[in-house]
């Protein structure tokens, strides 16, 4: 179990989201940056799929009551277990009864922690992913508040010989492994597909979208990150039939500044879409503080999905020295015993 001794800015249980259910109005939500989410949940062990807590710019003060293998990844917040500092992108033996804590955000703006096991909540339409403005899924439908206390489900340490280590050592963690993560460099612009209405927009604003900055506007928020600079215009007024609306779609409302929509969007829209952001970089758009500054840069849908296929490939590769590096230890007793 988890104590929540402060809840931070927004803490919140995300997994990979909740489909088959926008034909209802229901939004997908689900984790804003999957890549933190997903590299998390390898490390200890995780089917990605299993929710961890997506923390935003102020972490919480969290006290384990049990002993547990943790990893975080994402936002540098500066994390600490009894004032040790703690590493992004590696597992770590969580000492019963230690505190983790959160500083100052130097880089980023989520960080995601995982759990080996997962947290015992029940899913709401086959995810456990928080719903606060419907008041449903995650923890009691909400962000988690000072006082909660978060079920863990029961899970061996994961790698071996890493409890010994632990008893040997006075420190409220040990690292249980280092692996060569795969590379993840932020690319000098955010890639993105034409969207279906955009030829409606006038040739200086198809340039723009692609030539001019763009910033993220403090309104910007999980359902929608509002931007500002070039006004995009349309060759004429267009009145649309609502779409859906997938993660990543960039709509233009009749003001002229895109808003790119995001894991807690509506499930259909009327505004002309201008573009799609691809998948495989909405993770860094994810960490975009309000202020920073963005470009795009259109690609066609075949590159698009090679980045992506290329990013999962990458994965499967971290995955896989996880894998070896949590198989049991045969000791040359245990290999005479079989003979």
């Amino acid at each position: 179990m988890i104590r929540v001794l402060k809840p931070g800015a927004l803490t919140q249980l995300q997994d990979l989201g909740r489909y088959g259910f926008q034909r209802f109005g229901v939004p997908v939500n689900g984790v804003m940056d999957e890549w933190s989410h997903r590299v998390a949940n390898i490390l200890v062990g995780n089917d990605e799929s299993v929710a961890t807590l997506e923390c935003t710019l102020t972490g919480p003060v969290l006290q384990f009551t049990d002993e547990r293998l943790i990893a975080l990844s994402g936002a540098d917040m500066r994390a600490t277990l009894d004032g040790a500092t703690v590493p992004l992108n590696e597992p770590v033996l969580v000492r019963r009864g230690a505190t983790l804590s959160f500083g100052e955000c130097r880089r980023g703006a989520r960080l995601y922690l995982a759990v080996r096991g997962g947290f015992d909540v029940e899913p709401v339409m086959g995810s456990v992913s928080t719903f606060p403005r419907g008041g449903f899924g995650g923890f009691a439908g909400r962000a988690l508040q000072k006082g909660d206390r978060l079920p863990l489900r029961a899970r061996d340490a994961g790698y071996p010989r890493v409890r010994r280590l632990l008893v040997q050592c006075g420190t409220p963690f040990v690292s249980a492994a280092i692996f060569d993560l795969p590379a993840h460099e932020q690319p000098e612009a955010v890639r993105a597909v034409r969207g279906p209405q955009w030829s409606a927009f006038i040739e200086e604003a198809q340039t723009a979208f692609v030539s001019t900055p763009f910033t993220v506007d403090t309104q910007s928020d999980r359902m929608g990150y509002r931007l500002r600079g070039e006004v995009l215009r349309l060759t004429q007024p267009l009145e649309m039939i609502s779409e859906a609306t997938p993660f990543g779609t960039v709509q233009v409302p009749p003001d002229g500044n895109p808003i790119v929509l995001m894991a807690d969007r509506q499930s259909a829209g009327g505004y002309p879409k201008i573009a799609y952001v691809a998948s495989v970089d909405l993770p860094w758009l994810a960490q975009a503080l309000p202020g920073a500054e963005l470009r795009f840069a259109i690609v066609e849908l075949e590159e698009a999905q090679a980045l992506y296929l290329a990013r999962d490939a990458a994965l499967a590769g971290l995955r896989e020295q996880v894998r070896l590096a949590m198989q049991p230890v045969v000791t040359a007793a245990a290999e005479g015993a079989e003979a």
